[in-house]
């Protein structure tokens, strides 16, 4: 069991077939967290609204999200656009569970960070309602490709690898997407006077200083089955919690972690 500082999850999309409820839940058996920051699209109600699914998984998923403040874990959710609908309760609270639509981080070393999903800059950084539509479809082929992908590698026994995000990482066009996104993110965070910015929404989990801007996605559990945490150190890290070998050997998980901190 590791104990963070902090943690940050995004992008969970709780009612939605590629959602990897299970993944999250194993991550969740190995790690406490003083704090949890929820950043956005936990339950997927665009995706409830064409079509429900709520299987067992994400039931208990939801009311482990829901238990963690009886266990000592202050949670601060960040609502996004899947779950757009909350963010009328911004400055509010669902019990024990704070609700803003950004929030300010200080980690243990001083540092400053603006919270949020990430939607915000969607106007700047699309091309247009086209763009997005087709956008849209081709990611719901890319998920479908790597679910049946990973179908066949699990019946080989080998482990969840993210095709859909090897295939992003080499199309012109989503790179230059994602760094726009990162751009914008980072000014943001500059002309509100802070160190950097911790965000999700785009599926793309990444740790990088830009000209002296701290930028983190946290990344999703979609694809990439990553967060970011905080040890009380103040240093940062993705995790990626990826797929058990052995399914019904939950010690078996392959864990790869990417460290990158905060200079």
């Amino acid at each position: 069991m590791t104990h963070y500082r902090t943690i940050w999850l995004s992008d969970i999309h709780l009612g939605y077939k590629d959602c990897k409820a299970e993944y999250l839940l194993n991550f969740l058996d190995h790690h406490t967290m003083d704090t949890l920051y929820l950043v956005g699209d936990i339950v997927d109600m665009w995706s409830m609204s064409r079509q429900f699914l709520w299987p067992d998984s994400h039931n208990r998923l939801f009311h482990r999200l829901l238990t963690l403040p009886e266990q000592g874990t202050r949670v601060i959710y960040l609502p996004g656009n899947h779950d757009e609908p909350c963010q009328k309760y911004d400055g509010m609270a669902f019990g024990d569970i704070e609700v803003h639509r950004q929030y300010i981080h200080t980690t243990a070393q001083g540092k400053k960070l603006l919270l949020l999903h990430g939607d915000q800059f969607d106007q700047e950084v699309c091309f247009g309602p086209l763009h997005a539509w087709m956008g849209d479809k081709l990611y719901d082929l890319l998920l479908f490709t790597n679910r049946w992908y990973n179908k066949v590698r699990s019946a080989f026994n080998h482990p969840y690898w993210s095709l859909a995000g090897y295939i992003k990482g080499r199309v012109k066009g989503a790179n230059e997407a994602i760094a726009r996104y990162r751009d914008i993110g980072c000014r943001r965070a500059e002309e509100m006077g802070l160190d950097g910015i911790v965000c999700g929404h785009i599926h793309h989990p990444e740790v990088v200083k830009q000209n002296g801007i701290l930028y983190c996605n946290d990344g999703d559990w979609i694809e990439n089955c990553s967060a970011l945490t905080e040890d009380h150190q103040g240093s940062l890290e993705l995790v990626y919690w990826t797929e058990v070998r052995q399914q019904h050997a939950p010690v078996d998980i392959q864990r790869n972690k990417q460290r990158q901190e905060a200079a």
